[in-house]
């Protein structure tokens, strides 16, 4: 068998593998089994503005900044960038399964795991990067 049939025999399995588990998503959604509630501690804001620190803080809380979740990376060349097409799969770096990287600005703070809530994409948090490591990166 060619190398294009075996990956395209992959592909299916995975496709069918995709349909099983989504199948049995929707049969535990039926069944009423939720996302688990978390009680979660009340934010108490300080009024001292007199902290230097809490108003230095003040001054950044409402900038901007880009979140990105990163599946994973590849380098292909123009020669195969303009052959894709719809249905064209491009195979990343990573294992399924594996972590997603959490991104700020590009620079990376966390990994995580993709859920689905009512429908919607999100991220659990699995493991977040301490701010020694994040400084040593940027050194």
């Amino acid at each position: 068998m060619s190398e294009e049939g075996d990956d395209l025999d992959a592909w299916g399995e995975a496709m069918a593998e995709q349909a099983q588990s989504e199948a049995k998503a929707e049969a535990k959604t039926e069944a009423g089994d939720e996302a688990e509630s978390v009680e979660l501690d009340e934010l108490k804001e300080k009024n001292t503005a007199s902290d230097d620190g809490d108003t230095k803080l003040d001054t950044i809380l409402d900038i901007p900044v880009t979140i990105s979740m990163e599946v994973g990376r590849t380098n292909i060349s123009i020669r195969n960038l303009l052959q894709l097409n719809q249905g064209s799969v491009v195979e990343l770096d990573r294992v399924a399964g594996e972590p997603l990287d959490v991104l700020v600005n590009g620079t990376l703070i966390a990994h995580g795991e993709v859920v689905v809530i009512n429908d919607k994409f999100g991220i659990r948090l699995t493991d977040v990067i301490s701010q020694v490591e994040r400084i040593k990166k940027l050194r």
